[in-house]
């Protein structure tokens, strides 16, 4: 940690400390962020006994979130570990027969593999030697064979003779050569060359068979039919597919080898298939791409050779995902996000629409972004993660029309912390009326007849959405005495498909407007400062910070985090860069650089006089750190307060790491503290 940010978070303990609203009971501290535990990825058992999910416990040793697998027993209520302590293990699923679980798990610094757990007996078994990480782990439907999907390597062209190193020379390491068009990827770094492809392997171990080849590449789900002589599978093939990321179909691959059989024709992004229990038809999600920079997806059922393709969610404005069949083969479940909140929905094949659950949490503990995990069990139940303003997702079960919490783990933290409260805040847009849904964070010990500063914290993508969910980030920043407001203006998903286009080809845009109209509704409330005004956001919200202090000077103090300035530079460097320009602008940047260049928040910089803090990880991919560089370096130029802070080691996820979640969100308190015009002088 340089010198300078140690000083700027001791001037924000002190500052902090003598903020109005300050509570004597005890508030979140960056610290406590290693306490927390969030539940992920439940799977109820064929007979709907328990349910095996994935807790993830914050490891303040080693500096991340370590992943185990734990059971709860739906009658008794007791948990038990089926994978914990020195095997980290995730992707827990359960064989045909509810006998076994298979998972991935990696030992020691070793990467991920496959194992099988024998219930009954408690012993579990590595199923093979596998030389990269398998992913997307299935069943087939006779519990004898496992099918995963696995990188197949493939070796990068070589240009000229190699030199012969001397014995003993030092030399520098050979040529990079890359000749894919996606060779690297966010979270992973540069990728090894290679088709993701499907493969299977016995249950009780042995060389896993692979099933697939050629230039192709397969992903997602692998269902399998009922009589287990096919897979089907979602696949990118054709003419230049590697340049058309959202060009996918629907294949069926024969368990005996051969080329398979395409499905479905959409031009568009058909993924996800889930075949139905008589083995008659199968569901998938997709839809007809229009280059629109969003649209949604929709839940379709075909006929099992591809024939008789028609929707299920008829007039249901949101993008639907995860479709799975009942048992009964009568109707489709499927998630969707409406207003910020995820909601599990039986789409019946009689045109029948009905909410199972709702609530559910995608799991982060930085920022309140909407989504979640759950499975169905045998009789119709769903077991899901389910967050809540004050507590990261827990486990809960829908049944019978009734909903009950099936874990705690951070009652013993959060019962004893006193957290900002949350409230919905509904906005029309200066702009053009448009509503905009936001939400409200009062510190602890808020009183309505004192002036507090204010935090307005944007949410990337931009097609995203927030909701009222816990967020560390914001509960710190309410716990140091701010008031924080959120939103998801025009562009966030959840509110359909016109919503979100409303900044087709023109983002930022609009809004702009829809967020400075949820900051003059806070500040109508009567007990924010308007003179204490502060703006932070990631990603997107990165792109909307720098974006709104070359617009206004109402901020007295600005963090733009892994913003994108420049985006022709965004659009040609990113690991997005095969699909973002066609999709969010229309043209490319030499086609038309002026669209490009008045969507910049490098053309607003000359009108910047907002301190602005720059922050971004080292390794970020998704908005490259030469963006944040870019920015650091025109206000630096222009004379304008601001520093640059780099995330060593992280990527655009910059939360990850519990000590970088929490020196961030400490960073941005400190510089807000450093340029408070009530702390002018001190």
């Amino acid at each position: 940690m340089s010198l300078l940010l140690r000083r700027l978070l001791a001037a924000s303990a002190v500052i902090a400390a003598a903020l109005p609203g300050a509570s004597p009971a005890r508030t979140l501290q960056p610290a406590d962020l290693f306490s927390l535990v969030r539940a992920s990825d439940p799977q109820i058992s064929p007979d709907g006994s328990q349910v095996a999910y994935v807790r993830v416990t914050n490891d303040i040793m080693v500096d991340k979130g370590v992943r185990s697998i734990w059971s709860v027993d739906l009658r008794s209520g007791v948990q038990s570990p089926l994978a914990a302590g020195d095997t980290e293990g995730f992707e827990p699923r359960w064989s045909p027969d509810g006998t076994r679980l298979a998972f991935l798990a990696a030992q020691g610094e070793g990467p991920p593999t496959l194992f099988v757990r024998w219930l009954a007996t408690g012993r579990t078994a590595r199923l093979a030697t596998l030389a990269r990480p398998p992913r997307e782990i299935s069943w087939s439907p006779d519990g004898r064979q496992i099918a995963f999907i696995m990188l197949e390597p493939q070796a990068e062209p070589s240009f000229g003779a190699p030199l012969v190193k001397p014995e003993g020379a030092k030399w520098s390491g050979p040529l990079k050569v890359i000749s894919s068009v996606s060779y690297r990827a966010d979270g992973r770094g540069d990728l090894e060359k290679g088709r993701d492809h499907v493969f299977v392997v016995s249950a009780e171990g042995g060389v896993a068979r692979q099933l697939t080849f050629g230039d192709t590449e397969e992903s997602g789900r692998i269902a399998w039919t009922p009589d287990g002589q096919d897979l089907l599978v979602t696949r990118r093939s054709g003419k230049d597919w590697e340049l058309h990321p959202f060009r996918s179909a629907i294949w069926s691959v024969p368990l005996q080898g051969g080329p398979g059989a395409r499905l479905t024709f959409q031009e568009g992004p058909d993924a996800q298939a889930d075949v139905s229990p008589d083995g008659k038809a199968f569901a998938f999600v997709g839809y007809e791409d229009h280059y629109h920079g969003y649209a949604n997806q929709h839940v379709y059922v075909a006929d099992i050779d591809g024939r008789r393709v028609r929707t299920l969610d008829g007039e249901l404005d949101r993008s639907l995902a995860h479709p799975k069949w009942s048992r009964d083969g009568k109707a489709v479940y499927a998630e969707y996000v409406d207003h910020g909140v995820t909601r599990v929905v039986r789409l019946g094949l009689d045109g029948s629409v009905s909410t199972l659950a709702d609530g559910l949490e995608a799991g982060g503990l930085d920022l309140p972004y909407s989504g979640g995990q759950w499975s169905v069990g045998p009789n119709g139940e769903v077991a899901f993660t389910r967050g809540s303003p004050d507590r990261p997702p827990e486990l809960a079960l829908a049944s019978a029309g009734r909903v009950r919490s099936l874990t705690n783990l951070n009652g013993g933290l959060l019962d004893e912390v006193s957290l900002g409260r949350l409230t919905p805040l509904q906005v029309k847009s200066s702009f053009d009326g448009l509503p905009v849904e936001a939400w409200m964070i009062t510190p602890p010990g808020f009183d309505p007849a004192r002036k507090y500063p204010l935090i307005l914290e944007i949410h990337g993508g931009p097609f995203a959405s927030y909701g009222p969910t816990f967020a560390t980030d914001d509960q710190l920043y309410a716990a140091a005495g701010y008031v924080v407001i959120y939103a998801n203006p025009r562009g966030s998903t959840s509110y359909g498909d016109a919503f979100a286009n409303q900044i087709d080809h023109a983002y930022p845009g609009h809004d702009y407007d829809d967020l400075m109209s949820v900051v003059d509704a806070a500040v109508a409330k009567g007990f924010v400062d308007p003179n204490r005004l502060f703006v932070t956001g990631g990603s997107g919200g990165g792109v909307l910070t720098s974006w709104i202090v070359g617009k206004t000077h109402r901020f007295a103090a600005a963090v733009a985090q892994k913003p994108v300035i420049d985006w022709a530079s965004e659009v040609l460097t990113d690991d997005l860069y095969p699909w973002m320009g066609r999709y969010w602008f229309g043209t490319m940047p030499w086609e038309d650089p002026e669209h490009y260049w008045a969507r910049s928040p490098l053309s607003l910089v000359g009108n910047v006089i907002t301190p602005t803090m720059v922050i971004v990880g080292d390794r970020d991919v998704r908005t490259p750190d030469e963006e944040s560089e870019q920015y650091y370096g025109a206000l630096r130029l222009r004379g304008v307060p601001t520093v640059l802070i780099k995330v060593p080691g992280a990527f655009h996820d910059m939360a990850l790491r519990p000590s970088h979640s929490a020196e961030k969100s400490e960073a941005v308190l400190a510089w807000f503290a450093l340029h408070d015009p009530a702390r002018a002088g001190q």
